[in-house]
């Protein structure tokens, strides 16, 4: 290039260059015109530079439809599009004048070119308009007419606008139609695939880069690597359209960083020109990306299914053996309900008769001395006693024996029982016992534990032919959900005892019978098929369970699970090692079997008491309604009529304060007895009895009564003993004479708590909340008492309290809801929870530092609460 050229200043050449010069930005503001340009639109330079050029030269009365406007934008929108010079060959365009009558637009013809100016990034910076206007060559065309002119450039000026508008018009139904596809399309020319043409889903699929003007190698970097040059390179050179379905493709996300893996099916469409060359590449697909993951998902699924289906197969084909255990074990419910119902159903008749049985041999035992007479006796005793036994173990097979459980240590229990079983087994069985250290303690009846230990033992014993070695082991376990779901138990906590020997062992097939009632291996009269049987009923009413390890030749271990407690050991004098004492108190007798009422009348006579008897409910009520001095409820728990046993209790225990209450049956169905248990704070005399377990069992009840309200009496004057008690007359009513309060040994005041707290006593049963108001009276405490909540949260309004002393099981609003609603006003009220069962967390959740006294309880255990309570708060 010449050194003049090189230097040249261009802008002051265009400026005095004789045809109209413009500059546009890609917004299309002037930014620059020559003086030719000034000239040609008769404007000046402050009036339009920087000026929107739409705004600059708006559309006049002669281009009503905008047409001249249209064509300009068309234009300078081609040129930003394709970065390539556009040209208008001829475009109408009025330019405005201003006059001292307004604006005034001059018609005028141009014939105008677009070039874009482009940086060093290839983007359109600006776009150079030269313009000529041709609007007295139109005129001379119009003046000289249609025929001399026909031939002149005019014509062929406006044959080319028209041709170019009408691919303008292509070319913009081309595009509307690629936008609309729903699918990506773009077109690529010439050997370096330039971009020409990209719709808006093409645009979306690569990011939104500026791509069209620049070859696919530079717009498209990152797909150097994945073949996609070498198939547009390929489909070019060989002309073969090229199809394919789900490639992945990874490319540069909007954000210009992340890069993103994309599964498209596309075509490259070569096209071909009139003499068989190829001018470019049309692109256009889908983005399958979505649909192929699904496709893939739904694939893993279906694996997944089938491996399931597989498993599911095996498992089934491995269940069938469980199925038959289930089935199995189905049979032996279904079994043990039946015996169950049966036993229900025979047992309190059958005791009835054994306790007549019983009763009146134990009479006729105190009445006779021939020898031979006294032996005959003892032997239909021991029959009514192995009578007794079978009945208890129908029971206790079929779940239906009362409890009595208490918190009992295992450990303690089994040395306890250590000479008992080493009698019952014999010297040539060794004995071996294995405590586990920090064993729970569980909640359980102790007399049930030991019989089914001893069952075993025995059981031991006779499959080891009198010689070998047992093993009893305590320890705590864990049953885990999986072997609980397998065992049909809850899991959780529990204590073991297990009893492991080394005898014969069992075979299968017995194995899997050997809870079934009466099933036994030994030969008749040496055993009843009962004992196991027993220990499977009472493992099972006590919420544990119970396992069988056995293989023949190997011996047997035994397991039996029962639910830990965290409640503290309790250790109760056992009643049958109490001396057998008679009385002179006055006992009603209720009993509907005029037999064994008579039977059970003349055993209480003949222990010094006066007896007065009723055959049901209402008749006894009608006795204590009398006024007539009672001091012991003796009351057979299954009766005719109306009123049921617990019911008369109750009532006579309202009506005679102090009165005490014994319950016997030979099957209790469920009116003292739920879940098994027995209910708290029940006594309960078993059918048959002996007339020692008669006499402990009374004076037991009649020793611990609760206290009733009024002063004792003067004493009754002795009863004759010149022979049995008569029965008692009815006589005037006399208030009873209660048992002293408990109050405190001398030795041991409450020095720790003061004389003058203040305790909210809430209890809806009226015996316990008297006895109570009184205890805690004897203890110095100021009482103030309510039978439900609502009037404990009166009675809150009314005064002020220290402490809340409620049962939990309260009518209407429970004792936990009374203790929240009270604590909610008076935070520093101590709380103290009285309950004869469970509730426990509930409770604690409500008053978090809250004391608990199970029912029943002695002064000896309020007084201790009482001082925690003071403890505590400090």
């Amino acid at each position: 290039m010449p050194a003049a050229v090189a230097t040249a200043d261009f802008e002051a050449l265009l400026a005095v260059a004789p045809h109209p010069y413009m500059l546009l930005s890609p917004d299309f503001v002037i930014l620059w015109v020559n003086e030719a340009y000034l000239h040609a639109t008769q404007r000046t330079r402050d009036d339009i530079i920087g000026r929107y050029v739409f705004d600059a030269f708006p559309g006049g009365p002669h281009d009503p439809d905008g047409t001249g406007i249209q064509q300009l934008r068309n234009s300078l929108n081609a040129v930003l599009r394709s970065r390539t010079q556009d040209v208008l060959a001829l475009i109408r365009y009025a330019i405005p004048h201003e006059t001292p009558d307004g604006t005034v637009f001059e018609d005028r013809y141009w014939s105008a070119s677009h070039t874009p100016i482009l940086d060093a990034d290839g983007q359109v910076s600006m776009i150079l308009q030269q313009t000529d206007d041709v609007t007295e060559l139109q005129t001379l065309r119009q003046r000289a007419g249609q025929d001399r002119v026909e031939g002149s450039i005019f014509r062929r000026a406006a044959e080319v606008q028209q041709e170019k508008e009408l691919l303008h018009a292509e070319r913009e139904h081309l595009r509307r139609l690629l936008e609309q596809a729903g699918v990506f399309a773009a077109f690529l020319r010439g050997e370096d695939h330039v971009f020409e043409i990209a719709n808006e889903s093409y645009m979306r699929l690569t990011g939104r880069r500026d791509i069209l003007g620049r070859p696919v190698r530079d717009a498209l970097p990152e797909l150097v690597g994945q073949g996609i040059y070498e198939l547009l390179d390929d489909v070019y050179t060989s002309g073969t359209a090229y199809r394919a379905s789900g490639l992945e493709v990874t490319l540069l996300g909007e954000d210009g960083e992340t890069m993103t893996s994309l599964a498209l099916d596309f075509v490259y469409q070569p096209i071909m020109e009139p003499d068989g060359s190829v001018s470019g590449i049309f692109v256009i697909g889908s983005d399958v990306t979505e649909g192929k993951r699904a496709t893939q998902e739904l694939e893993r699924y279906r694996l997944h299914l089938e491996d399931m289906v597989r498993e599911r197969t095996r498992a089934l084909e491995e269940s069938e053996e469980q199925r038959r255990r289930t089935e199995s074990a189905l049979r032996q419910s279904q079994k043990m309900e039946a015996i169950g119902q049966l036993t229900g159903g025979v047992a309190h008749d059958f005791n009835n008769l054994l306790q007549i049985l019983s009763g009146n041999l134990q009479l006729l035992q105190r009445r006779l001395h021939d020898a031979e007479d006294m032996r005959r006796l003892a032997a239909s005793l021991g029959a009514v006693d192995r009578g007794a036994k079978l009945a208890a173990q129908l029971l206790a097979f079929a779940r239906r024996q009362p409890l009595e459980p208490r918190a009992i240590h295992l450990g303690r229990m089994v040395r306890e029982m250590d000479e008992l079983l080493r009698r019952a087994l014999g010297e040539a069985i060794d004995v071996e016992t294995v405590i586990a250290g920090g064993l729970w303690n569980t909640l359980t009846d102790p007399d049930q534990v030991q019989n089914a230990l001893l069952n075993l033992a025995v059981n031991a014993r006779d499959a080891m032919d009198g010689t070998g070695r047992l093993t009893i082991e305590a320890g705590n376990a864990m049953l885990d959900d999986h072997y609980a779901r397998q065992h049909d138990v809850e899991p959780g906590q529990y204590v073991m005892l297990a009893v492991s020997d080394t005898g014969s062992g069992m075979a299968p097939e017995v194995l899997e019978r050997a809870f079934e009632p009466f099933f036994t291996t030994k030969r008749d009269g040496q055993g009843s098929g009962l004992g196991l049987s027993m220990v499977y009923g009472f493992v099972k009413q006590s919420q544990g369970h119970i396992k069988i390890y056995s293989e023949p030749g190997q011996g047997t271990t035994i397991r039996i699970y029962l639910p830990r407690t965290h409640e503290a050991e309790e250790i109760l004098p056992a009643i049958s090692a109490a001396p057998v004492e008679s009385g002179t108190e006055t006992i009603l007798v209720v009993e509907d079997d005029p037999v064994v009422q008579a039977t059970t009348v003349d055993l209480l006579k003949d222990l010094g008491y006066t007896v007065l008897r009723a055959s049901d409910g209402q008749s006894a009520l009608t006795l204590a309604r009398a006024g007539i001095a009672i001091d012991l409820l003796f009351t057979d728990v299954v009766m005719p009529g109306p009123v049921r046993a617990p019911d008369l209790a109750r009532q006579v225990q309202a009506l005679i304060p102090g009165v005490g209450v014994l319950f016997t049956s030979g099957y209790t169905e469920n009116a003292i007895v739920h879940g098994g248990r027995l209910d708290p704070g029940v006594n309960l005399l078993s059918k048959p009895y002996r007339r020692e377990d008669l006499a402990r069992k009374i004076r037991h009840t009649l020793n611990n009564r609760p206290a009733a309200a009024s002063p004792p009496p003067a004493a009754p004057p002795p009863l004759s003993r010149v022979g049995p008690a008569r029965e008692a007359a009815p006589r005037a009513a006399t208030p009873l004479a209660p048992p002293p309060v408990n109050r405190l040994p001398a030795e041991e005041p409450m020095k720790d708590v003061p004389a003058a707290l203040r305790v909210l006593l809430v209890e809806d049963d009226p015996m316990i909340l008297m006895d109570t108001e009184d205890m805690l009276a004897g203890l110095g405490c100021r009482v103030t008492t309510a039978r439900d909540g609502r009037g404990a949260l009166k009675e809150l309004e009314r005064g002020e309290f220290d402490l809340l002393f409620t049962d939990i099981g309260l009518p209407g609003v429970s004792g936990i809801d009374l203790a929240r609603q009270a604590l909610a006003t008076r935070p520093r009220l101590g709380v103290i929870f009285a309950s004869g069962f469970g509730a426990r967390d509930d409770a604690r959740q409500a008053a978090p530092d809250a004391l608990f006294v199970n029912k029943p309880y002695s002064i000896a255990q309020l007084d201790a609460a009482l001082r925690r309570f003071v403890a505590q708060r400090g």
